[in-house]
């Protein structure tokens, strides 16, 4: 299985109740083998130009594991699926993770032994 990130803008009108459209979007994810790893609603934010006649939408992110023939099949069901304006589904580059994670664990070090040389002061 292969790490993706997913963003879904969903139509401004279902703002109040993003239920159904969530738990549909989750639905088609496990449908075809997929998990959820990470979720973030993003909010309502304003387009940078109309989409289907709205200048708003509602911005969700996720974090998904997915089987090599899942994609294209989600993206399908996204395509004809009236709540979802629009979605972007990309592969994680696996690469600049390890490397992220890497700087992190040296940040954390090197702050680490900054505070260590305070404290010996």
């Amino acid at each position: 299985m292969k790490n993706y990130e997913l963003t879904v803008l969903i139509h401004p009108d279902l703002e109040m109740n993003l239920e159904p459209a969530t738990t549909k979007i989750k639905d088609l994810i496990e449908k075809y083998g997929g998990k959820i790893t990470k979720e973030q609603n993003d909010g309502k934010k304003r387009l940078a130009y109309p989409i289907k006649g709205q200048d708003f939408a509602v911005y969700y992110y996720y974090e998904l594991e997915l089987p090599a023939e899942a994609p294209a099949k989600i993206e399908s069901a996204f395509n004809i699926t009236d709540e979802i304006l629009r979605h972007l589904l990309v592969t994680v580059d696996e690469r600049k993770l390890k490397a992220e994670a890497k700087q992190a664990a040296r940040k954390a070090q090197a702050e680490d032994s900054e505070a260590e040389s305070e404290e010996e002061k």
